[in-house]
């Protein structure tokens, strides 16, 4: 390996790459970690990448896993997307020295938009304040990752999991070759937040991908997101009907664009069926394949991940990004039918008599999907040889509409406040860069692997660190709460 000042150069076993310097740290962009799932390849496991002669230009991002812009507050603007999008991105502090502690981040976007080039997620505050080693990924999202398509054909067996299989092809790659970018192999924290969460979750619980790290932070992110095998069967059963493919090998022919447009036809379609509350169409398949052959939540309880220390947490106000706009007491009712049911939005109007109607739906959409789901994690694992801490993120935005909303902590996490887009999301006013610079330190000492200065969760003293202008440690957080939740989530 060699390093000058702006084009360093590495050798890996697939060929050389020529990577650059930006923000003091150097970036290689755009490295190919699979072949291109194209063609005949589309809906199968990702295959090995092809060696290269000559030297790779890795000084540019490669494009994303192909998407459409929901139009929401993080995904309004049209991406450079391609089929050819399993690339990854490595930035690090030097090439020399020693080994430096890795973390691999994977993107969210509910399983069907986003991409590892998102300015959020630079992370050269790890590197230059952590000295750590940062890979950002791309993997195959909505129909074209999460389609379970392996009742109709033998060869589609891993169709519902690719997306995963991605991210442990990625994790593989990681291991194999992040040496070279002066990187640990045997010290791997895997983070992520929403989608990334709970991918980092099913990795956590999936026995495909032991061996591949040895910490996890799962934000926003926990076990029960996933589709059990009738579910992933009846959205595949929808994708060949609103493509009109009377074959499965009739979706290889369609454009790229053709099965995204089915796919928004079909997640409407699978809401409105209301199969599974709280968890998408085109969302992992747990049950009865290689990465995930038993339910998620079984796998943590029956041990899997138990040596691995995890750090994971939710934002106190999720939903609201959700659920912007005033709510009538209709529209509250029916998103409580989807979010543990009327008997709990009763139990929650009587504990917060002050709260509008709004911030009362906002917290019991919050508790159903994210910060229920975090604390199950945390009492499964209970018991174990590592270590669980919990946390909440309380800074609450200067958009009064979205509060400590979804997404909020990862600018204060990579400690990149000043990114692009951030400021859309904390409103105006001067930006609480000690928080940001406390919850990078957090971070930051967790993937190095050292302790954390509050306890490991555990159901008698429930201690979780509250993040905000002054941050605190609570007891018995959530306790009032969460016997509400019993047979229910």
């Amino acid at each position: 390996m060699t390093q000058n000042e702006s084009q360093p150069i590495v050798d890996i076993a697939d060929g050389r790459l020529m990577g650059r310097v930006k923000d003091d740290v150097l970036l290689f962009s755009g490295i190919p970690y699979a072949a291109p799932p194209t063609g005949d390849a589309r809906f199968k496991k990702a295959s090995p990448v092809e060696p290269w002669s000559g030297i790779l230009d890795a000084t540019r991002f490669g494009p994303a896993a192909p998407q459409i812009p929901s139009g929401g507050m993080t995904d309004r603007v049209p991406v450079r997307w391609d089929e050819d999008c399993l690339t990854l991105n490595v930035l690090t502090p030097g090439l020399g020295g020693n080994p430096r502690p890795v973390l691999v981040w994977i993107h969210g976007g509910a399983y069907r938009s986003g991409q590892g080039a998102i300015p959020w997620y630079n992370g050269k505050s790890f590197a230059l304040q952590g000295d750590i080693v940062v890979v950002t990924i791309n993997y195959r999202l909505g129909a074209l990752g999460f389609t379970d398509l392996s009742s109709f054909h033998s060869d589609l067996a891993t169709s519902g999991v690719n997306g995963l299989l991605d991210q442990i092809t990625a994790l593989t790659w990681v291991k194999q070759h992040i040496a070279a970018f002066g990187g640990d192999p045997n010290q791997i924290t895997i983070a992520g937040e929403s989608a990334g969460g709970f991918s980092v979750t099913s990795l956590l619980g999936s026995p495909k991908a032991e061996g591949l790290f040895h910490r996890a932070i799962p934000q926003s992110g926990a076990a029960h997101h996933t589709l059990t095998p009738d579910q992933g069967k009846r959205v595949a059963e929808l994708l060949l009907e609103e493509t009109r493919s009377e074959r499965v090998e009739s979706l290889l022919d369609l454009p790229a664009q053709a099965i995204l447009e089915a796919q928004n036809r079909v997640s409407a379609r699978y809401d409105k069926e209301g199969l599974s509350p709280g968890v998408q169409a085109f969302y992992p398949i747990a049950g009865n394949n290689l990465v995930l052959p038993v339910p998620l939540l079984q796998a943590i309880a029956e041990g899997q991940g138990a040596e691995i220390p995890v750090l994971t947490g939710t934002n106190k106000d999720e939903a609201s990004l959700f659920m912007l706009g005033e709510l009538t007491e209709e529209a509250a009712r029916s998103s409580a039918k989807n979010t543990g049911g009327n008997a709990l939005f009763e139990a929650y109007r009587d504990a917060y008599p002050d709260k509008s109607l709004q911030d009362i739906a906002v917290q019991l959409s919050t508790d159903f999907s994210f910060k229920v789901p975090a604390v199950r994690l945390a009492e499964l694992r209970e018991g174990t040889k590592s270590s669980t801490h919990l946390y909440q993120f309380n800074w609450e935005s200067r958009v009064s509409a979205l509060k400590a909303t979804h997404a909020l902590e990862i600018p204060f996490t990579f400690n990149v406040l000043d990114a692009p887009g951030v400021s859309a999301f904390t409103g105006p006013g001067d930006l609480p860069y000690d928080l940001a610079q406390t919850m990078h330190t957090v971070w930051t000492q967790f993937i190095q692997g050292k302790a954390l200065h509050w306890p490991s969760y555990d159901q008698s003293s429930r201690k979780v660190m509250h993040f905000d202008t002054t941050s605190i440690v609570k007891d018995n957080d959530f306790a009032d709460f969460i016997d509400l939740w019993a047979g229910v989530r």
